[in-house]
């Protein structure tokens, strides 16, 4: 092959994936966030889960999307293993449409659909329109790409080692699946890697004994990507990866063993070789499917073995309220008040993680806080939807909260969420740049930490009991928190000084004591509706 031959082949490529690239994520882009809803519907029947991976793949034309789209919803909490694994095999079967799509030989409308595409993305007036022409676009950039890619391996028809060295992967099936794993790996597209068998098939090049193994070891290699997605991710998440890995492992290696008959079969479905790599491509993942379908559970069984440990699962939605209860509204409102006690110790969970984090620096920890960050911030909006609807039913007088009460207590702790955040990117910040408190200051912020999530944890226990004895004690602590806040202001300064602290880390000091007297004054905040005070401990009318 010569260098014009590579560089035109390098050049297919890369319009090839760019091609793929833009046309799914305009069809991504068209759906919305109805793909990811769509996931979390309907992937609680494991079959259901199947058809769902295979219709969304199809859709954003990858496999690989989707499988890092299903780690992190399971990373999240949001579904678990086994509904995982029914989109996970299901995205394998999505992901041949690319292959049937190449076997048409649509590269005579390549140009006029890049010329058409580029028109509708540039004169399109809304959003629809432009990704409409992203995936007409998309669509003729790809067979573009395929059809430079099949010009660029044609004159390699006429070079005896080539043939002979792909005929090899006929002779010995291992050699082929590892190199189509590392291509795969390597290109991270398993569409790509079929296309490039499909463009050698095109030139006479790849017969489909030749194409099989390789094509098997595409499979395999689609999962590289899945794996270095859940890294740093829960264990589950993780589980929910190695589960594609195997998958595909099993399948190639069932395949393997019959690839004889595998060879018949594709062959019997087409005359056409570029079309036989396709079919074969969906034979393999349906097939496979079909075949491992029954048994998921013992594959679960030896992923538990493989990678051991407790899942620190985060629930993500709410747990006790539904539109359905705002019918009863005496129940409507117990429930609401449930939900926001639960709001109110994820805050506070959030709090403390991020608070050990700034103290002894935990990477993992302070990602988990940002995702109860993220869950209190869902179920702010949620409850706060609740609650506005619920305030058009008839109430009883009760003594315990009116609904702006309630809304107000939710403000108050999603804000101490926030404040959870600041204190968490202080860590990083602090980290990042190697900055060193004093142990005199490490020492009063633990203090005036404890003194906070205490003080807080006593709001969310008053809230849920309506005790006016614990509000009281939370108001008086405030007024503690407010005295140790200028307490520690001027020990600080005195520290700067004496020179016994960094003026660099002292801003941060500074930063942190006035984000935990914040979450003081949010305590004192429910405390408050509690009491029917305001700041001035005057009775509200």
């Amino acid at each position: 092959m010569t260098l014009n031959s590579f560089l035109t082949l390098f050049g297919g490529l890369g319009l090839f994936l760019y091609g793929m690239k833009i046309m799914g994520e305009g069809l991504e882009m068209s759906a919305g966030d109805r793909l990811k809803g769509l996931l979390e519907l309907l992937t609680r029947n494991r079959f259901l889960g199947v058809i769902v991976g295979a219709f969304v793949t199809a859709i954003i034309q990858s496999s690989s999307a989707t499988t890092v789209m299903v780690v992190g919803l399971v990373n999240a909490g949001i579904i678990d293993l086994s509904q995982a694994v029914g989109v996970i095999m299901g995205a394998n079967i999505g992901t041949t449409m690319t292959a049937q799509l190449i076997a048409f030989k649509l590269t005579n409308i390549a140009l006029p659909s890049i010329g058409i595409g580029t028109i509708i993305l540039f004169l399109g007036k809304t959003k629809s329109q432009k990704y409409i022409g992203q995936v007409v676009l998309g669509f003729g950039l790809l067979f573009y790409g395929m059809q430079t890619m099949e010009i660029a391996l044609k004159p390699l028809a006429d070079v005896p080692q080539f043939v002979d060295f792909i005929a090899t992967f006929s002779k010995n099936p291992i050699l082929g699946v590892v190199v189509g794993f590392l291509t795969t790996s390597i290109i991270q597209s398993s569409s790509a890697t079929i296309g490039i068998l499909q463009a050698l098939a095109s030139q006479g090049i790849l017969t489909i004994s030749s194409a099989l193994p390789i094509l098997f070891g595409d499979n395999i290699g689609t999962c590289v990507t899945a794996l270095l997605a859940s890294i740093g991710a829960n264990v589950t998440a993780k589980r929910a990866a190695i589960f594609h890995l195997l998958f595909n492992i099993i399948g190639s290696a069932l395949f393997l063993m019959i690839l004889p008959i595998v060879e018949k079969i594709v062959a019997m479905t087409s005359l056409d070789p570029v079309r036989q790599i396709a079919n074969a491509h969906t034979i393999f993942n349906l097939t496979n499917t079909i075949i491992q379908f029954p048994f998921t559970f013992l594959i679960i069984r030896l992923i538990l073995h493989l990678v051991p440990g407790e899942a620190v699962v985060i629930e993500h939605g709410v747990k006790y309220i539904d539109d359905r209860l705002i019918e009863t509204p005496v129940l409507a409102l117990e429930q609401a008040k449930k939900e926001i006690g639960r709001m109110g110790n994820l805050a506070l969970e959030t709090l403390k993680d991020s608070l050990d984090t700034f103290v002894n620096y935990d990477e993992k920890k302070g990602k988990i806080a940002k995702e109860k960050e993220e869950v209190i911030n869902e179920l702010a909006r949620e409850i706060t939807r609740y609650l506005a609807l619920l305030s058009r039913s008839s109430l009883p007088e009760t003594g315990e909260g009116s609904i702006t009460d309630l809304i107000n207590a939710v403000n108050d702790m999603e804000r101490v969420g926030d404040h959870a955040m600041n204190v968490l990117e202080l860590a990083e910040f602090k980290n990042e740049h190697r900055l060193v408190l004093s142990e005199e200051a490490i020492v009063e912020l633990i203090k005036m930490s404890e003194k906070v999530t205490e003080t807080f944890s006593i709001a969310i226990n008053a809230f849920l009991a309506w005790d006016k004895s614990s509000a009281k004690t939370v108001i008086a602590r405030e007024e503690e928190i407010d005295a140790m806040e200028k307490e520690l202001r001027l020990s600080h300064i005195k520290r700067l000084s004496s020179g016994a602290c960094v003026p660099s880390s002292g801003v941060i000091y500074l930063d942190i004591i006035n984000n935990l007297e914040r979450v003081g004054d949010h305590s004192f905040n429910i405390a408050s509706y509690i009491l029917g005070i305001d700041k001035n401990f005057k009775k509200l009318i």
